[in-house]
């Protein structure tokens, strides 16, 4: 049996990080965390590039671009969908998840979704920390495992 260890070397690793901007203290502060680890993984500062859209639904148009462009060994999208008294949640929520996936997918890049989606503000709060150094260590372990994987099978 083969089988492929996780590896959190982010060394060489360009990685493209897309912050919505709505609850913007929120997706700040989940941008500074995600930096931060992944410089703490190896990743060098100048291989993360940062783009800001206005809310969670511009999120996979940007991811999309940055996919497109073949700069990037993975993407991580960061922010925050907190419900509130109307049926917009659900449509946010669901919507910019969907285009999130099919952004990886279409592209065959890993993708971090860690825009969250929570009942309140509190919730989210509490949330930035985990979510945010996940995302970062997703995209690591899921970008090097995606290229070792397409140098083992070459398309």
């Amino acid at each position: 049996m083969n089988i492929i260890s996780p590896d959190h070397d982010g060394t060489s690793l360009r990685i493209g990080i897309v912050q919505a901007r709505f609850s913007n203290e929120i997706g700040s502060a989940m941008l500074t965390v995600c930096t931060e680890k992944l410089i703490a993984l190896g990743v060098a500062e100048a291989d993360i590039t940062v783009a800001t859209v206005p809310g969670a639904l511009e999120v996979p148009l940007v991811l999309q671009n940055m996919a497109a462009s073949g700069d990037y060994d993975a993407l991580i999208a960061l922010g925050a969908v907190i419900r509130g008294e109307t049926y917009h949640f659900e449509l946010v929520s669901n919507e910019s998840g969907a285009g999130v996936s099919r952004v990886g997918l279409d592209f065959n890049i890993p993708i971090a979704n860690a825009i969250l989606t929570t009942e309140n503000d509190e919730q989210a709060h509490a949330r930035i920390r985990e979510k945010a150094d996940d995302a970062a260590v997703v995209a690591v372990e899921c970008a090097n495992l995606v290229n070792r994987l397409s140098q083992n099978f070459p398309a």
